[in-house]
């Protein structure tokens, strides 16, 4: 079978020229341009990579006009429904789903990793201790490269393995570090016994001075957060995990890039903006005033939750997680006005012409601050259990990444618009 190509040509010379065309296991064609330069003089021009395939990867498929999410070929609603975040995690990480014995070995390895150097309580000190608990992970996550200096070699694959370990199994006790810090509340060491997810509701609201028992409900909930946050193909935070690491920087270093970047309100920081906007709609008689508000093009109010750069369809991950939040408001709160907003949002949203025709479907986003709240998670830590999720994701990708044989640093091109070439001018005569 021939190579099928794809041929460009430059209307202003009549130059033609042919490119390959890799054809991936799902999803359209992707043209291989790396060559466009230098056969013919010219870069490609596209803003937020809307048309641009950065790498080749196995790890995650998104079907945006369809509404599928693939991890690695599993559908999220069977991996949601049957399979739990560690599984999920080494199923990203190593391609396929685990044995019993490897599953069990994953889990000692994650759970016996948990505890963080000692240190750590000192740096942390170190924070103001009103700082946004992601300022925090940031430079906490970071730091890590200065206290496991010890498997920084991204050539290494047993290094490039035991750090990744270490991020996954750190995150929770590091995010509750961050929570405690800004309560003034002791730090809580984790516990072997306790799952993921349980370890961290253990570690953000027990204290020294009485017992605590984690909800099985609360723990599972969480639990499928986790799950649906894990993986998302090349996002924004993705991307920029890839780009640090595409340098040779240690996984640690890649990591906190990554979490400053899921940070933004346009990224991480949107499940935050939605329960903000439901608290400022406040009352379901008030929903029509603000759809209004949202179709006024003078108007800058915008909802939040609704489209996604990539689903052009209901997101799958909102039809899990809006089922998780009626379940768990239901056996915990009985009734949410927030919920009642959302639903009834919801409803408009997949009725209302304005929004079926610019495709604004629920996104995850859109209930998962409902679940936080009902968890009795701040606000300013939904954006922390966001990159704990999706730490499986990053350490798998830049793993990807970081053995690709044609990996080189990124570097993107530009259009330059500045002023054309000048002369310096002395002070004296300008």
């Amino acid at each position: 079978m021939s190579q099928k190509t794809f041929t460009v040509t430059n209307n202003a010379t009549g130059q033609s020229e042919e490119f390959p065309v890799h054809e991936g296991t799902h999803g359209p064609d992707v043209v291989d341009i790396r060559t466009l330069y230098q056969k013919m003089g010219v870069f490609t021009y596209d803003p937020g990579f809307k048309s641009t395939a950065s790498c080749e990867s196995s790890i995650t498929f998104i079907d945006g006009e369809e509404g599928t999410l693939l991890y690695r070929g599993y559908p999220i609603e069977q991996l949601a429904e049957k399979s739990n975040f560690l599984e999920v995690s080494y199923l990203i990480m190593y391609g396929e789903l685990p044995t019993k014995a490897q599953y069990d070995h994953f889990v000692e390895m994650i759970t016996h990793h948990s505890m963080v150097h000692e240190s750590f309580r000192d740096f942390i000190k170190g924070f103001r201790p009103d700082a946004h608990p992601m300022s925090v992970m940031v430079g906490m996550v970071g730091a890590m490269s200065a206290f496991y200096h010890d498997s920084l070699d991204v050539t290494n694959p047993e290094h490039q393995e035991i750090s990744a370990h270490r991020l996954i199994a750190k995150m929770p006790t590091i995010a509750a570090m961050a929570h405690k810090h800004t309560k003034g509340q002791p730090f809580v060491y984790p516990l072997n016994k306790l799952g993921y997810a349980e370890n961290f509701l253990h570690m953000m609201y027990s204290v020294p001075a009485e017992d605590y028992e984690v909800d099985p409900l609360h723990a599972r909930a969480l639990d499928l957060i986790l799950i649906l946050h894990a993986e998302h193909e090349q996002n924004a935070s993705t991307s920029t995990v890839r780009l640090a690491g595409s340098s040779g920087a240690n996984p640690f270093a890649a990591a906190s890039a990554g979490i400053g970047c899921l940070w933004g309100p346009a990224h991480g920081g949107a499940n935050e903006a939605v329960l903000v906007m439901l608290e400022e709609i406040g009352d379901p008689k008030r929903i029509d005033e603000f759809v209004a508000r949202a179709k006024d093009k003078e108007d800058p109010f915008r909802l939040m939750g609704f489209g996604h750069r990539v689903y052009k369809n209901y997101d799958p991950r909102a039809k899990i997680i809006r089922k998780m939040a009626i379940e768990i408001i239901n056996k915990t709160e009985g009734n949410d006005p927030l919920l009642d907003i959302a639903m009834k949002l919801e409803e408009i949203a997949l009725t209302d012409e304005y929004f079926v025709e610019k495709k604004l479907y629920p996104n995850v986003d859109f209930y998962s601050g409902i679940i936080y709240k009902a968890l009795g998670i701040p606000t300013d830590m939904f954006t922390v259990i966001f990159a704990m999720g999706r730490m499986a994701g990053w350490m798998a990708q830049w793993d990807e990444m970081i053995s690709d044989p044609k990996r080189v640093i990124g570097r993107p091109r530009q259009n330059y618009i500045g002023a054309a070439r000048r002369n310096y001018m002395q002070m004296d005569k300008r």
